[in-house]
Order: structure tokens, then C-alpha cells, then sequence
């Protein structure tokens, strides 16, 4: 089976990357910033704001590939600064819900765009959804 890569409408990207591969069962959502839609620009806030908006991005490119935030079986953080590691946490929390995926958070990050925090994550579809 051949891999497929996803584009989103109304997601900004660079032209370098996709925003998913689906490959057999499994999602690979490229890292993502906490974007306003179709740009590059990040949301106004900080840590906070830029996770929550990092994630509703992950979720518009997980239901592209008819999976959702609830499929997500491991997420990596990238934090620019372990000291905002609480406000991250807590936007995180409040977009994945009590039931949350593996994770690793990386600090110390130098991000795109000078962003605050970059998420991406590897997600379970089975074919017969």
C-alpha cells in the first residue's frame, strides 16, 4: 500500500512540508504551529493560546485523514521555554481531554516563526473506518 500525503485547505504549510502522511493504519501529522488559518502567522498570547490553536490544527488535519483528536496514540511537545511547561500542560489538557495519548515534551526548543510551542503526533485509523 502507498503512502498518502494530505494537504488541508484553509491550513497553512510551507511548501517543504505535507501536513500528514497516512501510511497503512497509522497518521503522521507533521509538527505544527499554533497557525491562524491559511497562514503562517501565529495567534496572538504566548504559550497557551499557540497550543490550543497548534491542536484544533491537529484536529482538522486528523479528520482530513477520517481520524480524530480521541485516535491520537503519541504526541511530541517542542516548548521554546520549559518555564511556560504549566500553560502549555494545561491548553493541552483542555484540547486532548482526561484520557491523554503518550507524550513527550522537549524544552529549549528554537521553533519556526519564533513560535512558542510545536506539536506533532502519530495517530491509529483503521482501514475500515
Amino acid at each position: 500500500m502507498k503512502a498518502r500525503k494530505i494537504v488541508c485547505e484553509g491550513l497553512g504549510r510551507l511548501p517543504a512540508f505535507c501536513h500528514a502522511v497516512v501510511a497503512g493504519d497509522f497518521i503522521y501529522v507533521s509538527g505544527t504551529l499554533g497557525t491562524k488559518p491559511n497562514t503562517t502567522e501565529l495567534v496572538q498570547g504566548g504559550t497557551g493560546p499557540q497550543t490550543s490553536q497548534a491542536l484544533l490544527n491537529i484536529k482538522t488535519i486528523l479528520e482530513e485523514c477520517g481520524a480524530s483528536l480521541e485516535d491520537v496514540v503519541k504526541v511530541n511537545v517542542f516548548l521554546s521555554d520549559m518555564d511556560e511547561f504549566q500553560e502549555m500542560n494545561q491548553a493541552y489538557l483542555e484540547a486532548i481531554g482526561s484520557d491523554p495519548p503518550a507524550r513527550i515534551t522537549v524544552g529549549n526548543a528554537r521553533l519556526a516563526f519564533g513560535a512558542k510551542v510545536e506539536i506533532d503526533c502519530i495517530a491509529y485509523k483503521p482501514q475500515d473506518r
